[in-house]
């Protein structure tokens, strides 16, 4: 895939620093308006046994709902739904990105219905040009969102794994509000974007009579990075089989505890 590259010359380090901070305004400027967070239900062939209208989630982010999904509790089938934006308010007004800066960034589920659930969460990385193209040659493992509370709260399912996928399960029944423990522990608690990005750069030399011109092109100027977050829920009643049904995916409970099956 062809980069657009921005050309800078270089005059000086100092003019070297002044013109960089503008990729780096370019970065965030970019990402902080793509990064979205998206909701999603799965209860198929169980629609029968429960009423749908009273399952319901919401992602919360830095304890803010970013996003929810909830059946409108008139039973009509109609959504109660809000797709927000992660990251929005992650980094203070007036103020830019710094690569290598770590950030708060807690990540949690609530239920938000009437009935128990477990749910499931997928992350997904990755980086887009500045064309909005995504990019191949860059790993995704740059954008380190943080997992916490994994194998003891969350366990990932590592056969769904991939350079931009993350699937985490929360092993414990999540509870309506007022029956019990509602919110799951956070599953991220901070975000940094490695700094060595900015370090990948070419630069080429011209001489003209008894002047030298140093061109640097930095590789990802003008790049941007993405997270989306997507949950799932699924009813408590026959919960093995309403998850193998919703998700493909095996899981055995013992004590109460979500294991998976591999």
């Amino acid at each position: 895939m062809k980069k657009k590259k921005k050309r800078m010359k270089v005059a000086s380090p100092m003019v070297t620093v002044a013109l960089f901070a503008v990729a780096v305004a370019m970065l965030i400027g970019s990402s902080v308006g793509g990064t979205k967070a998206a909701l999603t239900y799965y209860s198929e062939t169980y629609t029968s046994r429960i009423q749908m209208y009273d399952i319901g989630v919401s992602l919360v982010e830095n304890e803010e709902e970013v996003s929810w999904r909830d059946y409108n509790s008139a039973g009509d089938g109609t959504w109660n739904e809000h797709t927000g934006v992660l990251l929005e308010h992650m980094i203070p007004e007036g103020e830019s990105l710094v690569l290598g800066k770590t950030y708060r960034e807690n990540l949690k589920v609530r239920n938000t219905g009437t009935i128990n659930q477990y749910v499931r969460v997928s992350i997904y990385k990755y980086w887009l040009d500045s064309e909005g193209k995504k990019l191949q040659d860059l790993s995704p493992a740059l954008i380190d969102l943080n997992l916490v509370n994994l194998g003891t709260d969350w366990i990932e399912d590592e056969s769904a794994r991939t350079q931009e996928r993350t699937v985490l399960y929360y092993n414990k029944l999540l509870c309506a509000q007022g029956e019990g423990q509602s919110e799951t522990p956070l599953f991220a608690d901070t975000l940094t974007i490695d700094g060595s990005i900015a370090k990948k750069v070419s630069q080429e030399t011209n001489k003209t009579g008894n002047y030298t011109t140093i061109v640097t092109t930095y590789d990802y100027d003008g790049i941007s990075f993405q997270i989306e977050v997507e949950v799932d829920a699924v009813q408590e009643h026959n919960a093995e089989d309403a998850i193998w049904s919703a998700w493909g995916k095996r899981v055995v409970f013992h004590d109460g505890v979500l294991s998976l099956v591999d």
